[in-house]
């Protein structure tokens, strides 16, 4: 592995500076054909549409994985892919949340992506802020690390025991306290975000769905970045590896959103990586070791067993309900 990871990087030319300008430049003409060229008018997203795109992001990712491998070494390439697929995974928790808000609000599925692009813009100017607090924060408290590691076994053992109870949307703390202080219409009006009736200013369902898709976005953060530093504290594969996450997660939402709650033994396979990772801090401790390349092998596996397991299960489901009929 050291000798393979010396080849890779005998011929890296480019400094970081750099490399951050070719994944910005990547990131903005991603940002720019989405909106300007493939979805300039608002249209619900076609099923073969939808998996192109999806298969698109995730080559994309692939190959800037590839990229960093080449100069930066086949270590950092294997944290880049493990950051990337730990992020992507917990991304499909996500889709179950956003599902659920556009279902209580009643967001047809033409104005969904309007919604979620713009989710997505937000999120990656929150993640930039968070990764650079969380940084700062590993710089100059190394043991900041152990916590982030306590957290996620607890964070990982509360998804195996407790289950949570879903509470409908507008009966949630945060729609209400909004409806108090703010005029706010329960009609669409369009494509518009906000739209004015008589001298007043009123947010429609399409700002509120904007709104607390962003803030579940930084709740999920809570869980995600914690995790991406313990896989790494280098900035660039941390920041990369979540935006190319997040930027799939539109097109994963579009694919997945009907067929969500199918994979049932996904969370626990969740729950499951975020206790080895938060572990993994403390094992050198006890004299085990493990490089990049057995990280991202024991996640992969990990999520292949929990959506294989689902698909299983529910196959088996259906095939008793046509039995039984």
């Amino acid at each position: 592995m050291e000798k393979l990871n010396d080849i890779l990087t005998h011929h890296a030319i480019l400094p970081t500076s750099w490399m951050w300008l070719i994944f910005g430049a990547i990131v903005l003409t991603i940002l720019f054909l989405d909106l300007f060229v493939f979805h300039k008018h608002a249209s619900e997203p076609k099923i073969s549409e939808t998996i192109k795109i999806c298969l698109s992001y995730m080559l994309i990712a692939l190959f800037f994985g590839a990229f960093v491998i080449y100069e930066k070494g086949i270590e950092t390439g294997m944290l880049f892919y493990t950051g990337y697929l730990v992020e992507f995974s917990l991304s499909m928790d996500n889709i179950f949340v956003i599902s659920l808000i556009f279902t209580s609000l009643n967001i047809p599925g033409k104005h969904q992506h309007r919604v979620l692009f713009w989710g997505i813009l937000g999120a990656i100017l929150m993640r930039a802020v968070m990764i650079g607090l969380g940084e700062s924060l590993v710089s100059n408290f190394h043991w900041v690390l152990y916590v982030f590691s306590v957290f996620l076994v607890y964070t990982g053992t509360k998804m195996l025991i407790v289950q949570e109870e879903e509470t409908p949307l507008k009966e949630t703390k945060l729609f209400k306290f909004i409806e108090k202080r703010f005029n706010v219409t329960h009609e669409l009006h369009g494509e518009h975000f906000f739209f004015k009736k008589n001298g007043k200013h009123y947010i429609t369902p399409l700002f509120f769905a904007l709104l607390t898709i962003e803030l579940m976005d930084v709740i999920f953060a809570v869980d995600s970045i914690p995790a991406i530093f313990l896989i790494t504290q280098d900035i660039f594969v941390v920041y990369t590896s979540n935006i190319f996450a997040i930027l799939g997660l539109r097109s994963l939402y579009f694919l997945l959103a009907a067929a969500v709650n199918k994979f049932t033994y996904l969370k626990p396979a969740l729950a499951i990586i975020l206790i080895f990772i938060g572990c993994k801090i403390f094992l050198p401790h006890i004299g085990i070791s493990l490089d990049a390349w057995h990280s991202l092998s024991i996640t992969f596996l990990l999520i292949f067993s929990g959506i294989a397991a689902s698909l299983i299960t529910a196959k088996n489901s259906e095939e008793k309900e046509i039995k039984n009929d």
